[in-house]
């Protein structure tokens, strides 16, 4: 069973010329197809956004039958934060809190996927869809939230799980954390010429600098492939650019 995700830090829909147009963030969701989107950045009831409901209005849009939204940040009026969009049933959604201190209020939601094949066999699918805090301290202790938190705890460790999003992880730091201590691999790590692997840049969209944007991934799961999205318009409609995985699921 393929399954196609991407995840997207949409910048509010306001592109570099502070233009909202969440018409060119459909656009381009639509282009890649993805059976579940992870997205950050969203807002819901705000002035700035003409108060829609993004996630509404971008699954609506897109033909997504299941969304769930995640506020993180509760502003003047509406609130902030990431949203998943899904064509299988999501059957249960939790937030995680992973604010330090008094820093910016920063999230992971946490959803259950049923992932359905075209034979009617499903496949549970945990997926985190997180936003990282700028500083390095504040990553790595967001990070030790998350791993210590009672959603991750209880997964059975091999149960096919996700953890993406804009992970604002500019030198890698936390990749051994993942990697080595929670087991997971890098879906969107390329070997670079000197056989190291380097993550896939997605920051700033119009002339990508740092891989910000990552996808882990452990359990019943195969990488088929990974790419940032080369469409034309994502080089304005946002400040980072989506990145797309495609992983086959299995027992």
């Amino acid at each position: 069973m393929k399954i196609r995700v991407l995840s997207y830090n949409i910048h509010r829909a306001i592109g570099f010329d502070r233009r909202f147009a969440p018409e060119r963030i459909v656009e381009i969701l639509s282009e890649h197809d993805a059976d579940i989107v992870l997205l950050q950045e969203v807002d819901e009831g705000v002035p700035r956004s003409r108060e829609l409901e993004l996630a509404k209005e971008l699954s609506e849009a897109l033909g997504y039958p299941h969304y769930v939204m995640g506020h993180n940040v509760s502003v003047k009026k509406g609130w902030y934060g990431n949203a998943t969009l899904s064509r299988f049933p999501i059957l249960r959604e939790r937030n995680i809190d992973l604010t330090i201190g008094q820093r910016k209020r920063r999230g992971c939601q946490h959803s259950t996927i049923e992932v359905e094949s075209s034979s009617g066999k499903t496949y549970p699918l945990e997926v985190f869809n997180l936003h990282l805090g700028l500083s390095a301290k504040e990553r790595q202790k967001q990070a030790g939230v998350l791993c210590r938190s009672k959603e991750y705890e209880d997964l059975d460790k091999d149960a096919a799980c996700l953890i993406g999003g804009d992970f604002n992880d500019w030198r890698s730091l936390l990749r051994s954390l993942f990697i080595e201590g929670l087991e997971f691999q890098c879906a969107t790590d390329k070997e670079s010429k000197k056989g190291s692997p380097k993550a896939i840049k997605t920051y700033p969209s119009f002339s990508p600098k740092g891989g910000l944007d990552r996808i882990y991934y452990r359990g019943g799961l195969r990488l088929l492939s990974a790419k940032r999205c080369r469409y034309k318009l994502s080089k304005i409609a946002s400040d980072h650019l989506p990145i797309i995985t495609e992983f086959e699921l299995f027992d």
